[in-house]
């Protein structure tokens, strides 16, 4: 039964010590804590070692020397802890070479046999007798344990109001408890001639290591809800050690006791020990390559995944995503990936539109300062021709009957016909040069959209459409020219009609986007649509894709610089069904204009 626990805390402290090493292995605290599970892993070893498997008629000297060495490692580690934690600080070399130069004395002093007169089983009990020598020694372990213990209580008095302040206390309970239960089964009762607790020594110190390393790693042991969080994140080195523990326990459970016991049950000769070792080097195999195939999994598979898709990225595919859900480093290295493409992607397309829109900004300003040129040059002369026209008009007379003055007669109507039209785009070439700045004032844009509605009613072609709304009654105010606005809205709408000739259905909508804070204005139609190669150049200066005659190609540039002057944007997409559908996004900005 003894044999059975001690196995049991020694490998929970081989599972606590790495489990906290892991955390954090660069951290001296984490360090320290791992140092001192390891000289209780070789206490418990040595105990193991004595009471299972020593004979109870020998010497037990080397116990002896080991329990001596040891617990002067444990006190050392625990002043080295008391220096670094919490602060993470390093230790004082000077003060750790004076405080711990008598370990050199004792350990010289341990090895040489002069701490014991005689330390053996007499009878199948144990029996101890110490020299002076080793009293004194016992007298410089509580002293250096007095001295790690206080200064971590003055730590604790400095911090006894944050967090560190409840760590440090839980580890001076852990020293405490620890300190009086050791204290009790090795010492007192050993002193006064009983042996009964020795054995269980190491089993009074796990408590103590258990609220130890609750303190330092801040893992409620005894919450089942905090256990489970803190598991969401299952390190690789976790899950390695864990794969080679279970690999090793069931290889050794399913292989290596079958063939020992194959192997040796007709005795140890010398056949049998060829027959283990060989077979032993076969099935050794099984376990090693189940093994690469975890590491493979566990490690190598979710790497290449990400080396792949970070290639990609790395080749333009902006946006590549890994689909990898796991709970250790890699898992959250994949999310962090992920998320690194999704904006890598979001920003390059937030340039791309910028650019495109600066292009844009630079046309609208160099085909305004060509068109104001334009209309400047080509005006004056075409009012001299249009009056001229009128002049010579007004010479042929009305009732004038013979075949050539009739002639005459109509070719001045073209002409005066032509020159309208010219009149016409050189007007829209002014107001696309003189674009004036909005004069902002809070503008209801339902009411703007019902008066467009209500002026496009007017023309007989835009009376054939099926027309819906759909207006967000509680959409709040927007800073804006009403008169500029309306501009848009109503070539929006003539466009829309121009679309659809023949008539069709048009769609008006009106939406509070809350998340973005902006009012969104939708007109879509079902007409034809617009082609993909077009859809990039429909806000560039004279581009149009209306026949011959039928269109300038500035009044969605205009329609552009007035929505980007009120900091909004205007874009035209293809109709969930068909035709165009032209959006206008507006922030929601009361100007103090």
């Amino acid at each position: 039964m003894l044999l059975v626990l001690l196995l049991l805390v020694l490998f929970l402290l081989v599972l606590l010590g790495f489990y906290v090493f892991v955390a954090s292995p660069r951290n001296r605290t984490h360090q320290t804590f791992t140092a001192f599970v390891l000289c209780l892993a070789l206490w418990t070893v040595k105990d193991i070692a004595l009471w299972g498997f020593s004979a109870r008629d020998g010497s037990a000297q080397w116990w002896a020397s080991a329990s001596f060495v040891i617990a002067l490692a444990l006190q050392y580690s625990l002043v080295v802890f008391a220096w670094v934690f919490p602060e993470n600080g390093a230790v004082p070399r000077t003060r750790a070479a004076v405080l711990f130069a008598p370990g050199a004395v004792f350990v010289t002093a341990t090895l040489a046999g002069l701490m014991w007169q005689d330390v053996r089983f007499v009878n199948g009990q144990f029996n101890l007798k110490l020299t002076p020598l080793a009293y004194a020694f016992g007298l410089y372990i509580y002293l250096v344990f007095a001295y790690g213990f206080g200064l971590l209580y003055a730590k604790y008095r400095n911090y006894r109001r944050e967090l560190w302040g409840q760590q440090l206390g839980a580890i001076l309970w852990a020293l405490v408890l620890t300190g009086a239960l050791t204290t009790l089964a090795a010492i007192a009762l050993p002193l006064a001639g009983s042996y009964k607790l020795l054995p269980f020594a190491t089993l009074f110190v796990l408590p103590g290591v258990l609220v130890y390393a609750y303190a330092i790693s801040n893992f409620k042991l005894f919450s089942l809800q905090s256990a489970l969080d803190q598991f969401r994140l299952f390190p690789i080195a976790y899950k390695v050690a864990l794969s080679i523990a279970v690999v090793a326990v069931v290889s050794f459970l399913l292989l290596q006791i079958p063939i020992v016991w194959w192997s040796f049950s007709a005795g140890q000769t010398v056949e049998a020990w060829r027959r283990y070792l060989v077979f032993s080097v076969i099935t050794a195999l099984v376990p090693n390559l189940l093994l690469v195939a975890l590491v493979i999994r566990i490690i190598s598979r979710p790497l290449r995944r990400l080396t792949e898709a970070a290639v990609a990225v790395a080749g333009g595919d902006y946006g590549t995503q890994v689909a990898l859900k796991s709970n250790d480093e890699v898992g959250l290295l994949a999310d962090s990936f992920n998320a690194m493409s999704r904006k890598m992607a979001a920003d390059i397309e937030a340039l791309r539109a910028l650019n495109e829109q600066l292009i844009r900004t630079e046309k609208l300003a160099a085909a305004g300062t060509l068109a104001a040129g334009v209309a400047h040059e080509v005006n004056n002369p075409l009012a001299s021709i249009s009056s001229l026209i009128q002049i010579l008009q007004t010479r042929v007379g009305a009732d004038a009957a013979d075949k050539q003055t009739a002639e005459a007669r109509e070719m001045l109507r073209l002409i005066q016909t032509q020159i309208a039209r010219i009149t016409q785009v050189l007007r829209g070439m002014t107001d696309f040069a003189r674009a004036r700045p909005p004069a902002r004032a809070p503008l209801d844009l339902r009411r703007t959209l019902e008066q467009s509605l209500r002026l496009a009613s007017f023309d007989k072609a835009f009376k054939r459409l099926r027309v819906t709304t759909e207006f967000d009654e509680s959409a709040p105010h927007v800073s804006a020219d009403a008169d500029q606005m309306q501009q848009v809205l109503l070539n929006l709408l003539l466009n829309a009609r121009d679309a659809m000739p023949d008539g069709g259905d048009l769609r008006i909508t009106l939406r509070h986007d809350n998340n973005a804070d902006e009012l969104v204005i939708e007109i879509a139609d079902t007409g034809p649509g617009i082609a993909a190669e077009h859809r990039a150049h429909v806000f560039d200066p004279f581009y149009t894709t209306k026949p011959a005659g039928a269109g300038t190609g500035l009044g969605l540039a205009v329609c552009y610089g007035i929505v980007t002057a009120h900091g909004g944007r205007i874009e035209l997409a293809a109709n969930n069904s068909r035709g165009t559908c032209a959006r206008v996004t507006l922030p929601i900005t009361i100007s103090s204009d």
